[in-house]
């Protein structure tokens, strides 16, 4: 099969999932046309003219046998812009986020003309993928409650179906399985990582909350708060960097080898996100043999669904509490209990390989091989 793909918004998430899908990828051809990650409204408006542009300029030497694109694209757009040539060509639009569910801290600054153009994807995609079955459900959710105000012709049924339609395609991870050999010091602090954008969403005041009675317990530790900052990043960062001074071991963004070393030394990985549509940090922490705490929400306790052992281990309530209780307990192991640890430590190793690229692309390969021959299917029986 030859794909052609269309990335509106070339960076991040959305350039490490189709890098890592073509780099992974043994049954299929690619051509890729992508434009930088920068002003995405702006990309949500022209990409579709600007790429189709593209095409009729320089068309790909081969036939095309599926378009792959993402959220990013105004789908709809796409479909009447394209050269007669590739008006049959089947349409899959993966969705890494939408404008409907992703986070403003202000929920008035939300446009919704960007949600509808991503409501209005799902429906004009011949196929549609989302990152987990939360974000799937959350945007369904929300796109039936958004059409439900609106004054009349609401396409209700027809997002019934889309939602019936639409598959669950996890992203994957490019680190190799790799059993870190974890000197078990007893006498040394629990190392306790915290990696994700400085931002609301991702609730870092909970963090620093449990950090605070940890150490008015007495619990010794060393933190490492990875990521990437801002200007308006929100001010409890520059207070935790003076109260937790001695505990700091890594503090902000790393470069990516360092990242991931940093990840391997530290003993557990705690998230505190009120919103995240998959959780790749997570997955990757744990290929690196941490343990993960994380909460029972979001696509968390669906990342950990295949092993219960380890879900009811790391997977903590909501409250605080719950998660100093999680880490005390962890700290206490680390001397009581060192195999409990090492087990737990193989068990998300052996979790995470799951999404390591080498099977998700070969997951999605025949996915993609499946979607075009029922495609193919439906439309010769139409004939």
């Amino acid at each position: 099969m030859h794909i052609l793909a269309l990335n509106p918004f070339h960076g991040g998430s959305h350039k490490a999932f189709l890098d890592g899908w073509i780099a992974h990828s043994v049954r299929h051809k690619w051509t890729c046309l992508t434009l930088p990650d920068r002003h995405w409204k702006w990309r949500m408006r022209h990409g579709a003219y600007t790429f189709t542009q593209r095409l009729r300029v320089k068309p790909p030497q081969r036939p095309i046998d599926l378009i792959f694109t993402t959220d990013m694209m105004d789908v709809a757009a796409l479909g009447g812009l394209l050269p007669a040539s590739y008006r049959d060509v089947p349409i899959l639009c993966y969705f890494h986020e939408n404008q409907l569910t992703y986070p403003w801290q202000d929920e008035r600054e939300r446009d919704h003309h960007f949600a509808y153009t991503n409501i209005q994807s799902a429906l004009a995609a011949d196929a549609v993928w989302f990152n987990s079955k939360f974000h799937r459900d959350d945007f369904f959710d929300a796109a039936e409650a958004f059409l439900r105000r609106m004054p009349d012709y609401a396409p209700v049924e027809a997002l019934h179906r889309a939602r019936k339609a639409a598959s669950v395609q996890y992203p994957g991870i490019d680190a190799p399985n790799s059993r870190v050999e974890r000197a078990q010091n007893v006498a040394s602090a629990i190392h306790i990582c915290w990696a994700a954008r400085w931002e609301h969403d991702k609730n870092p005041e909970d963090l620093f909350d449990a950090l605070r009675q940890l150490k008015a317990a007495g619990v010794p530790f060393q933190l490492s708060v990875l990521g990437q900052w801002y200007e308006k990043s929100p001010s409890c960062f520059d207070q935790a960097r003076q109260i937790f001074k001695d505990e700091i071991r890594h503090w902000g963004y790393l470069p990516r080898t360092d990242y991931l070393d940093a990840l391997a030394a530290s003993d557990c990985f705690v998230s505190t996100a009120h919103h995240e549509f998959f959780g790749i940090s997570a997955i990757e922490a744990m290929n690196t043999g941490c343990t993960p705490l994380l909460p029972n929400r979001l696509a968390y306790p669906e990342i950990l669904q295949t092993d219960s052992r380890l879900r009811e281990a790391c997977i903590y309530d909501r409250a605080v509490e719950a998660l100093v209780s999680k880490l005390k307990q962890l700290a206490s192991q680390r001397i009581a209990q060192p195999d409990r640890i090492r087990t737990l430590s193989d068990r998300a190793i052996d979790l995470a390989s799951r999404f390591h690229w080498v099977k998700r692309a070969t997951e999605m390969d025949e996915a993609a091989d499946d979607l075009l021959t029922t495609m193919r299917r439906r439309r010769s029986q139409t004939w």
